[in-house]
Order: C-alpha cells, then structure tokens, then sequence
C-alpha cells in the first residue's frame, strides 16, 4: 500500500464495458439499429492482449463473481479508490473498437464508450478520470472525436495502442496529436496491438507469452518513431505517457537511441539534441508492471541510469495482475523521487487535473 502521506493520481485503471449491449442507450438512432441487426450486441469485441480469463488479466480477490474484470464501479472503489486513497484514478478502457476495419463502426463505438464512461462512471465519482477512446486507423474521425469530447475536462489523455497500423511517429497520425496539443491533452500508449501487422518482427508467434513478451520491444519501436519522425519538434507542448511498458528497458534504449544519433544524425537534421533529452522531457512511464530489478539499490541505479526520476507516474493497472497484493509502489526509491512518482509527476504531465 502506498506509505506516502500524500494522495496519490493512479494513472492507469481499466475499466470494462460489461457487454455491448451496455453501448446501445449511448448510440444515435442509425448505428443502435445497425448494431442490433448485425447481432453486434451479442459479440464482447475484447481485444487479445488482455483475455478476459487468463489469470493476468485479473488478480484472484479482484475478480468478479459475475462478469468482466473491471466492469463494476462498487470494486473498484471498494479495491482502489478508498484503500489507496486516490486523490484521481485515470479510467482507460480497452476495447476493440480502436481497432475495427470499419472506421465509421469503430468511431460510433468510441464515441459510444466515451458516453457511457462519461455517465457510468465519471459522474458517480469525482475522483474519476479518463482517457478519450478513438477511432485510431482514422486520424480524421480520431480528430472529431477528441474536438467532441474536449470541452469536458474530466478526459485528460487520448488514448492509442503502442502497436497499430502504422509506426505512431508516421504524418497520418499528426492530426491526433495537433489537437490532443491544442487541448491540453497528453497522448496516452498503451501495451496492445491492432495486429494488422505481427507483434513480433520475425512474424506470427504460437503462443501468447510470444505476444506478450514483445509487447516490451514494441513500446521501444514506437517511442522510437514518435522521436525520429520528428513529432517533439513539430508538438513541442505533447507529453506522451506509456501505459504498462515496463520501466527498466528505456535505460538501454537511451543509450542506443543516443549512440545511433551520433552516427547517422545527418538524415535527421531536425533532432538537434540527443534523443534522450527529447524523450526526457515529453515522454512518462506507468510504474505497473514494474520490472524491478533484484534488490531495492538497483532501483535507484536505474532511475539514475533513465537520468531523470520525473518519469515516472504512479498507477495500479487495475484490475490487471502485475504486483504482489496491494504493493504498487516499487521499493528502493528516494522520498523525493517517491513523493514526485505518487503525486507532482502526474500533475506537471496533466494539465487537466490542476
């Protein structure tokens, strides 16, 4: 449990639609109907990084009794909210609307769950944040939807798959991030895929620990394209917040990402600084799952090795399985450095919570 005084901002909760059938108050008249004539409300639409039953997926005294992990808001104040005393929880929901072929489907879904998590749950506690779910293989519809749902501060990030169609760094995707800039609003990435390509660069993999242990590397590609496709130098207001990438890669990173820019920086004369510098200042990582190493002084070893311990934001990744009990914190770090995770990191990075 966190032994701060202070009360901590959970960056990253998850919170589950219990069906789809719980979309269909919250669609226009047109895609009710479509949805119920192609027996959409039958299907679940949950995306494969996260199997609603595997293990992983939920903590044992955290799963349900009767539906989805995630899907009950009594839970989740009963086994966050009040035990860690959150003074904000940020509600990202993982769906497969994001991802549909689709893209007019997929954005009346996003702009479906953002009603409903908007009535459901941000209006029965005003501790509750979240995150604006968007078409994502549609910048312009993805853009639409953000300018719809950013008059209501309580959505405080965009939310995207570290892994989609395309590397998140390429143009197509510079319109999300110009008015996620233009609304205060950081560029949330989460740990998933689309799976239009494989999650893996040496193809297709048999088995989901294949999947999952990639997930690591995909995090490494996509901060990669986001810094050398230039989107810090065209966003220089963006904050982007990985959402369970692990932590103890980015040292590694840095410095390749580092030692390759000295040797072909020519090709990319808009990175006029290091590339960890840039991330530094834009990028923040979730500390659940926290990939600690064996004992409590090599933490510190590798927030000096990231060379910055602002960081780091503090989240449970409910009601995902990654943390002994209610241990979320990770040991080792310094008071100030905890004090800066649990609470002031959060807020330099979202505006919208000040």
């Amino acid at each position: 449990m966190v032994s701060s005084p202070a009360r901590p901002i959970d960056c990253d909760v998850h919170v589950a639609l219990p069906d789809t059938r719980a979309l269909l108050p919250y669609l226009d008249d047109y895609w009710r109907e479509h949805v119920i004539r192609r027996g959409l409300d039958r299907e679940d639409f949950e995306l494969s990084s996260y199997p609603p039953s595997l293990p992983l997926s939920c903590r044992p005294d955290w799963r349900p009794q009767q539906g989805l992990p995630g899907s009950q808001f009594e839970q989740l104040r009963d086994q966050v909210l009040d035990p860690f005393q959150s003074r904000f929880a940020i509600c990202n929901v993982l769906h497969g609307s994001q991802i549909m072929f689709s893209e007019d489907l997929s954005a009346a879904l996003c702009r479906a769950i953002n009603n409903w998590i908007s009535a459901e749950w941000l209006d029965r506690d005003p501790r509750l944040r979240a995150s604006i779910v968007v078409p994502v293989h549609s910048p312009e519809l993805a853009v639409a939807e953000i300018e719809r749902r950013a008059a209501d501060l309580r959505f405080v990030q965009v939310l995207m798959l570290a892994m989609g169609e395309m590397p998140l760094g390429r143009r197509q995707n510079w319109p999300i991030y110009a008015a996620a800039e233009r609304h205060d609003l950081p560029i949330g990435v989460h740990a998933g895929s689309s799976l239009r390509n494989p999650p893996s660069p040496l193809g297709w993999s048999s088995h989901y620990i294949d999947d999952y242990v990639s997930q690591a590397p995909g995090f490494s590609g996509a901060l990669n394209s986001l810094v050398v496709e230039g989107v810090f130098n065209k966003f220089p207001h963006l904050k982007v917040v990985l959402l369970e990438s692990g932590v103890t890669w980015l040292p590694a990173h840095l410095w390749r990402a580092n030692k390759q820019w000295r040797g072909v920086r020519s090709e990319t004369p808009w990175l006029t600084r290091p590339p960890s510098e840039i991330i530094r200042e834009h990028v923040r990582l979730t500390v659940q799952p926290f990939d600690a190493p064996p004992t409590d002084g090599q933490v510190q070893t590798i927030i000096d090795q990231i060379g910055s311990d602002e960081m780091l934001l503090f989240s449970t990744d409910y009601p995902h399985w990654h943390f002994d009990g209610t241990d979320a914190v990770p040991q080792g770090l310094s008071h100030e450095s905890l004090s800066k995770m649990l609470v002031d990191n959060a807020l330099a990075t979202y505006p919208r919570l000040n």
